[in-house]
């Protein structure tokens, strides 16, 4: 039987936070050493808790070459409408730190809203502990109630900057809300009951700022291709020319599922190069595996974020679609209609994989002999 804290994922966090400052408050490090303190915990309670860690914790390879993808610039506003404990809005920071640029320029311009209390608390403080200030994380469904609206328009607050990494494929989120959404967010239509990942995408989609917001988001690849209402939901986005590139991820990178999840980027207004295109990138084969769980390394992020700048074809991972042959599709988008996998480069004539069918299979009885053999003599086997 597991430990009770182990079922109460709430207390379980609260108690190591506790414990985490107590610690934090004793040893008295560097101040990187104390905002490390946070990333420990988080990682190390998914790592405790696997099935419910997806809740709030993102790799942060998967958030970083999100991150580089969007390419956020000092004083943008970023917004989280599923936030976990902050990580992707931190991430944001560090990636203009790293180009030079002021961190202070984000002071009032990090947002997030999360359903979960104690996820929520732990992000404020992540945020705290990285020497941020001023930032507004708020706690509540936002498929159900949107915290961030703009009284200006009646309509949705809007960012320059959106990301996240929703639960995949959530029942029950809040439908009945969205046939008379109050917010006009269900402006492709309206999802099931049994997924909201389309409900998210277009609540997303709404919070972009016009006229050059931008987002990306982490799905299920089920929201690639599955049809009817989500089918037209997507084929809408296309039509709108929104969509900018797809990222098929290798399976069981995300604490909690084995499903293999894509990435999302649609931009509010699509540069030249790719307007009326899409990218399409199959990244399946790019990960590092480990015991129970796969890892996208820095290197594969850096080598996904190459072809997405480069926004060109690459045999066997990377292919630039026009919508013309979308729509021939069926406006699906499923990678493996449009990236084919490098099958029948390694694949020897029949006659020779039938030769060293029967070589293999000649050796396994050579085997399988001599082992009779030592058995017997052993008097093992009578």
């Amino acid at each position: 039987m597991q430990p009770e804290t182990v079922q109460s994922p709430e207390v379980t966090l609260a108690q190591l936070e506790s414990h985490l400052w107590g610690a934090a408050n004793i040893l008295r490090g560097s101040p990187v050493d104390r905002t490390d303190w946070n990333e420990y915990l988080i990682k190390t309670f998914a790592d405790a808790t696997k099935k419910k860690a997806g809740e709030f914790y993102t790799p942060r390879s998967v958030v970083r070459l999100m991150i580089e993808i969007l390419d956020p610039q000092e004083g943008e506003t970023i917004y989280d409408p599923a936030c976990g404990t902050g990580g992707m809005l931190l991430a944001a920071v560090e990636h203009v730190r790293a180009q030079g640029g002021d961190p202070r320029t984000f002071f009032g311009k990090l947002y997030g809203q999360e359903k979960n209390l104690t996820t929520s608390a732990v992000a404020r403080m992540n945020l705290l502990l990285h020497g941020l200030e001023d930032f507004q994380i708020e706690r509540g469904d936002t498929l159900r109630n949107p915290v961030f609206t703009d009284p200006s328009t009646g309509g949705l607050a809007t960012f320059d900057i959106v990301l996240a990494n929703p639960p995949f494929s959530l029942e029950k989120w809040g439908r009945e809300v969205w046939e008379n959404d109050p917010w006009g967010r269900a402006f492709a239509g309206v999802p099931t009951d049994s997924s909201g990942d389309f409900a998210w995408v277009q609540h997303m989609v709404k919070s972009m700022a016009a006229p050059h917001g931008s987002m990306a988001v982490v799905l299920p690849q089920g929201a690639l291709f599955r049809g009817g209402i989500e089918g037209k939901i997507r084929q809408h986005l296309l039509q709108q020319d929104l969509v900018e590139a797809v990222i098929g991820l290798a399976p069981n990178l995300f604490y909690g599922t084995g499903l293999a999840a894509c990435i999302l980027v649609l931009r509010r207004q699509k540069p030249p190069e790719s307007a009326s295109r899409v990218l399409i990138v199959d990244a399946s084969t790019l990960f590092r595996k480990d015991r129970a769980q796969n890892h996208l390394e820095p290197a594969h992020a850096d080598r996904i974020l190459g072809w997405y700048q480069t926004f060109e074809d690459m045999e066997d991972y990377v292919r630039v679609v026009g919508l013309d042959a979308i729509e021939q599709e069926g406006w699906t988008l499923n990678i493996s209609r449009y990236v084919l996998p490098p099958i029948g480069r390694d694949i020897p004539p029949l006659a020779e994989a039938v030769a060293d069918f029967k070589a293999a299979l000649e050796r396994c009885r050579d085997a399988e002999a001599a082992l009779r053999r030592e058995m017997t003599e052993g008097g093992w086997l009578l």
